[in-house]
């Protein structure tokens, strides 16, 4: 895959708002690349002006919803230089989701080319303020206009970026779930293992009125016994029983296989910590909280990377975690994590790459 770079008068500027808050504000340009059922994928991606996408009112992503997404991240390094993390893994993911919703499977290769082409083009929007980003956010969508209930014929990929700080504005710091016991997520044999967007779509009646009575993040069960744990809110979720052992939902289809849990789960062992994935009932959780056996949760993802939960409400009852305070277990693998992303500590794993100056125009300063 070649990549063109428009020649462009965006310019970067001289500094970032204050404050980023999470996905508010976007780079100036973006990465886009076609695929038509006759000819492929078109040899050429194209990195220029963000502009709006021209979509016809008939387009299949506006009446079969067919659109996946990914998020990754670009971290400044300590060295000053650009790094992504296992792009690789969300690359592999990409590819999973278009094949469940019928969409043309892109190359892991051109994926990873394409993010760090675009990452390095917007290099200069990468905050150095402790906790952010550059937010990458790929995302495929089929665009034939027909009104027919079938897989487009033609599809648009594309990257836009977002300087980004913490996703939640407290950054690591205790959030409140809210279990929900009405709606559901996804369903075994469902689209709950892509990143497609409707599972979002379905989620936010639940996830709004969470948050007007004071949560942060909704505890998603399962769709049929409504009694095993999922997913907090678009995150995974764990559990800390006896102060050394991190429970997670074992991946069941329903559950999306996140790059932060597998990272997660592959360093725990590491700093002592043991882990296991299984089957996780919330009577019996809810039960082991109140007793102080569960002593710490948290939820792990791109975006929050890993955020610890203070509190979790059921049945008009709130029940607090270990002492509500962030507790040892994510805290370390909050500070690990992030010091591997950012470079300021080793990584024995290979999950981090340095974004190579490509020798291209960058945006000129403000």
């Amino acid at each position: 895959m070649d990549i063109r770079i428009a020649a462009s008068d965006h310019r970067a500027p001289t500094t970032l708002p204050d404050p980023l808050g999470f996905g508010r504000h976007f780079t100036h340009r973006m990465l886009t690349r076609t695929w038509s059922a006759d000819t492929g994928w078109e040899p050429v991606a194209s990195i220029g002006p963000r502009v709006p996408i021209a979509l016809d009112p008939g387009a299949q992503v506006l009446h079969c919803g067919q659109a996946i997404f990914e998020g990754t991240k670009a971290y400044l390094r300590a060295d000053g230089a650009l790094g992504l993390f296992r792009p690789e893994a969300n690359a592999a993911r990409f590819e999973r989701s278009a094949r469940r919703l019928a969409l043309p499977p892109l190359p892991v290769e051109d994926f990873v080319e394409a993010l760090a082409a675009f990452a390095d083009c917007e290099r200069d929007w990468a905050p150095q303020a402790p906790g952010a980003s550059l937010y990458l956010r790929p995302v495929l969508l089929g665009i034939e206009p027909t009104l027919e209930v079938r897989a487009s014929a033609r599809c648009l990929f594309y990257v836009v970026a977002s300087p980004c700080g913490p996703y939640f504005a407290s950054g690591f710091r205790p959030v409140a779930v809210r279990v929900e016991d009405a709606h559901v997520r996804a369903v075994r044999g469902g689209t709950g293992s892509a990143k497609t967007v409707g599972n979002y779509a379905g989620s936010l009646a639940a996830t709004e009125a969470a948050r007007s009575d004071g949560y942060q993040q909704v505890l998603w069960l399962d769709a049929i016994e409504r009694r095993w744990i999922e997913e907090a809110g678009a995150m995974n979720v764990a559990f800390v029983r006896g102060g050394r052992t991190i429970v997670t939902p074992a991946l069941s289809g329903s559950i999306l296989e996140g790059v932060t849990r597998d990272s997660v789960l592959r360093l725990a062992p590491d700093l002592g910590f043991a882990v296991e994935e299984t089957r996780l009932d919330i009577a019996d959780v809810m039960a082991d909280v109140r007793a102080g056996a569960i002593t710490e949760a948290f939820c792990m993802g791109t975006a929050a990377v890993v955020v610890p939960i203070g509190r979790i409400g059921r049945d008009g009852h709130d029940f607090v975690v270990g002492d509500g305070a962030a507790g040892p277990v994510a805290t370390a693998l909050y500070d690990t994590l992030t010091a591997i992303q950012t470079g300021r500590r080793a990584d024995p794993y290979g999950w981090t790459r340095v974004v190579a100056r490509r020798g291209v125009a960058q945006p000129t300063t403000a």
